[in-house]
């Protein structure tokens, strides 16, 4: 596997465009921004790519998602793979994986953690499919994933849609994360005999308990802007949280912690949240998701 084809190079899929041809991956990659393209239509990356052709959708999940892979179910051969890296709700990659095996193309679903960071620390990649599928994509997945043993950056978690499955499930457990951080901010900003917020939380990174990369990302944020001023205490949901939530029910699963952490950032869009604050910075560090200035 030398050569693919990526459709959206946004915040993630551009960095993984140039991690992939820093390993020696061959990638040619189309968006709709005539600056960023490599090529100016579907059609033409589809003539670019050797056959079987390897297609990585990475897209906005949803109806944009569910456009391009309906085109692509139009416009491919038998024997070629695409691949959805995006947040696509797992039941979804069922009907996706349907359609096109109509037309005799194999589909795998990928769930990419990493965020802007992923370019220079490599992606975490929660993979769906069939086996031999995933063994051909290796190459890929191994490009993309960060140094070190490859069980602790990648996983082929199961059949098609378990990929996104156990993104979701991981992005439910970010929710309750940066929401712990988050009010443990808000009461130390508003405890009087606390003077210095940013050094308690940069006196934990390293020999405590609850020292993370999430954590890092608090200091870092505090570090520009230290009682988060700037920023309004207003915090979208991707849907997975949401979705997370809808499980644990549908399987009587208890996530008290999780689904606290949703209602919480329904709250934000009531009234101004110092936590709320330090949830929307977080998402900004890791992700590169907009805030609202104050």
């Amino acid at each position: 596997m030398t050569h693919i084809g990526l459709i959206g190079l946004g915040r993630m899929g551009g960095n993984m465009r140039e991690r992939l041809r820093a390993a020696g991956i061959e990638v040619t990659g189309y968006d709709h921004n005539p600056e960023i393209t490599d090529v100016p239509s579907v059609d033409a990356l589809i003539a670019a790519l050797p056959s079987p052709r390897v297609v990585w959708v990475m897209v906005p999940a949803g109806a944009i998602t569910d456009a391009v892979i309906t085109e692509l179910a139009a416009k491919l051969s038998e024997g070629d793979l695409v691949i959805d890296g995006g947040n696509t709700r797992f039941t979804e990659d069922d009907r996706h994986a349907a359609m096109l095996a109509e037309r005799g193309i194999r589909f795998v679903d990928v769930g990419v953690s990493g965020g802007i960071w992923g370019l220079e620390n490599g992606y975490g990649l929660m993979v769906g499919g069939e086996r031999a599928d995933v063994e051909e994509l290796m190459p890929v997945f191994d490009a993309l994933r960060p140094e070190g043993p490859r069980e602790e950056g990648f996983v082929h978690a199961g059949p098609i849609g378990a990929g996104h499955y156990v993104k979701m499930v991981h992005n439910g457990i970010e929710y309750g994360l940066m929401q712990a951080y988050a009010e443990g901010f808000e009461l130390l900003e508003r405890a009087e005999r606390v003077h210095d917020v940013a050094g308690s939380f940069r006196a934990w990174q390293r020999g405590t308990v609850v020292r993370s990369w999430l954590l890092d990302l608090m200091v870092r944020a505090l570090d520009e802007d230290a009682d988060l001023s700037e920023i309004e205490g207003y915090v979208d949901d991707s849907g997975e949280g949401r979705w997370t939530v809808e499980e644990a029910i549908a399987n009587a699963v208890p996530m008290p912690a999780i689904s606290a952490s949703l209602f919480a950032r329904f709250e934000s869009r009531q009234d101004d949240s110092p936590a709320m604050k330090a949830v929307a910075a977080l998402r900004n560090q890791f992700g590169g998701h907009s805030i609202k200035k104050a």
